[in-house]
């Protein structure tokens, strides 16, 4: 197998791990049927790169110019529904695949970003964006405040892997090596964040209070 088609696996291992947590969310989060899960899944699998591409004129997207994206988004969220039961026990393989899932998407995404001509500030940004963005859509459609906006660490790693990815090379590193520092960071700040319960600081309780008053 190339670097590329072993790259290419590992984007649709984090397409399917995205959409089987999203339908996952979705389904906890309201009362849904078939299409409804599905059609979650696949925007938190999809929906941040179909909003980079938007955002940088690559149309259509490229998850529209192929099958399998959809195709693989699609078999994570009705394995979601028809395996929930059994799939929400395996709470650590998913962990796993929802790491690898934000990390290459952090990284790829804000690497297409630089080739498209935009500038490092935008392109950490749209890395995020790619990684992150089917989730806060996802909650948006089921009217949750957005994952991303509540403290856990989710963002901050995507924003820190595309960092590294993006500054890497400006500071003289190869590509490859910047890609793959990018997607350590990322990968390490999330498992933190999940197993050692870091966060990201929340608004004092002094300040909600006042704004509730």
């Amino acid at each position: 197998m190339t670097a590329q088609g072993f790259l290419l696996l590992l984007e649709l291992v984090g397409v399917f791990a995205f959409a089987l947590d999203g339908a996952l969310s979705a389904m906890r989060a309201a009362h849904l049927d078939l299409f409804g899960v599905v059609t979650l899944g696949i925007v938190t699998a999809v929906g941040g790169g179909i909003l980079r591409d938007v955002l940088l004129g690559e149309l259509p997207p490229a998850t529209f110019r192929t099958w399998y994206y959809l195709a693989t988004a699609t078999a994570g969220a009705l394995t979601a529904f028809w395996g929930h039961r059994l799939v929400s026990r395996m709470s650590r393989p998913i962990l796993v695949f929802d790491t690898i899932g934000l990390s290459l998407f952090a990284v790829s995404g804000a690497q297409l970003a630089v080739h498209a001509g935009v500038g490092a500030g935008q392109a950490i940004l749209l890395g995020g964006l790619t990684a992150v963005g089917g989730g806060t859509l996802r909650d948006v459609l089921v009217r949750q405040v957005p994952t991303i906006l509540t403290g856990g660490l989710y963002a901050v790693p995507a924003l820190a892997g595309a960092a590294v990815a993006v500054t890497g090379p400006l500071l003289g590193l190869e590509a490859g090596v910047a890609a793959f520092a990018g997607g350590a960071v990322c990968a390490g700040l999330r498992v933190g964040g999940v197993l050692g319960g870091w966060r990201a600081p929340s608004a004092p309780r002094s300040a909600r209070e006042g704004l509730d008053g």
